[in-house]
């Protein structure tokens, strides 16, 4: 009988959001829920929040009780005995721990940071980085992915778009050869269940309130509405997959914030669905990215895209196009983006 190594990397946490609780109740679950997570038994050695406290154990926290404490009050309270008050920094740069877990918020006001600090650290340390943060990949990529090469270590995020959909393992393992050429698709769940809820007749502020309620909306709602969220995403896929060397601020951006519902069912009456589209695209040998609110005819696959899906379009030089699509993502998507790429670091 094959016998599996058993992986116990030691993680270090910031943010404790959404996503990072689902990551944790993913690690705490039992083996036959989940047994493809039957060999990764991580050690969470601290977990670091903005403004909700932070707990610190170099022996491994105890994760159940503060899960636990932190589901029940939004809260590390010095009731816990791991309960420390030192600056995320100083954490980063002297805990013992092997990877980096950054599921903290986008902040596209300080372009990226802190996140990308703290990313830049860990890595100078050899120290892997899993981010769903999606500031570091869209406003430091080409840094950080040379200072990984070069200390020998990861800096992964597939959670960083379409939450854990394969879409940057698709491309590194499967399009080998390939020359992307273009890109496009709906990148941005909060603004498609919107349009989606327009369509059916509720307003725009009852639609946001019920996508915020969902928990899938970012921390600063503009970022989404405005289009933010959608140039970021863009941005981190046309560096990654056409080389580009551009930041979100680049992007030609249009947000759902002016858009009326007698737009949105005027182009239903017509035949089209409105839709927030990104697109990365070469022109007389220049490469352009923007992001706009689209009328898409109603038999192209993109108007078949509702609710919180997503969809990505890559287009190549030796294949016909190829997409991915998303079927209304949830939290525990995001989520196994994170575990994928922690397998992918640690189990081989």
């Amino acid at each position: 009988m094959l016998i599996q190594k058993i992986f116990i990397p030691r993680l270090l946490f910031i943010g404790f959001g959404n996503v990072g609780q689902e990551v944790a109740g993913l690690f705490l679950a039992k083996n036959n829920i989940h047994p493809g997570l039957a060999y990764l038994k991580p050690q969470v050695v601290g977990i670091f929040t903005k403004t909700h406290g932070a707990v610190v154990n170099q022996a491994g926290i105890n994760l159940e009780k503060a899960f636990n404490q932190f589901s029940k009050s939004n809260h590390f309270t010095q009731a816990n005995p791991d309960y420390v008050n030192i600056p995320v920094l100083d954490a980063v740069q002297n805990l013992d721990y092997d990877c980096l877990v950054d599921v903290s918020g986008l902040s596209i006001k300080e372009k990226g940071e802190p996140a990308i600090t703290f990313t830049r650290e860990a890595l100078k340390r050899g120290i892997n980085v899993v981010s769903a943060n999606k500031g570091p990949a869209a406003f430091a990529y080409n840094e950080l992915k040379a200072l990984a090469e070069k200390q020998g270590c990861k800096f992964l995020h597939e959670s960083a778009v379409m939450d854990g959909a394969p879409v940057f393992n698709l491309y590194k393992d499967n399009l080998k050869g390939c020359k992307v050429t273009g890109l496009s698709g709906i990148l941005n769940s909060t603004t498609n269940f919107i349009l989606s809820k327009m369509e059916e007749g509720r307003t725009f502020e009852n639609a946001l309130k019920e996508a915020q309620k969902h928990g899938f909306v970012e921390d600063d709602y503009l970022n989404d509405i405005d289009g933010w969220d959608a140039a970021v995403k863009i941005t981190i896929l046309a560096n990654q997959f056409m080389e580009a060397s551009i930041t979100p601020l680049e992007v030609l951006r249009e947000g759902i914030g002016n858009i009326t519902i007698e737009q949105v069912q005027n182009a239903c009456e017509r035949g089209y669905h409105l839709k927030v589209i990104c697109r990365a695209f070469y022109e007389l040998n220049k490469l352009y990215t923007r992001v706009a609110v689209e009328e898409v005819p109603d038999d192209h696959i993109f108007s078949k895209v509702s609710g919180t899906g997503s969809i990505i379009r890559i287009e190549t030089d030796l294949m016909n196009p190829i997409m991915v699509v998303q079927e209304n993502p949830s939290i525990r998507d995001t989520a196994y983006g994170i575990i994928s790429d922690l397998l992918s670091i640690f189990t081989t």
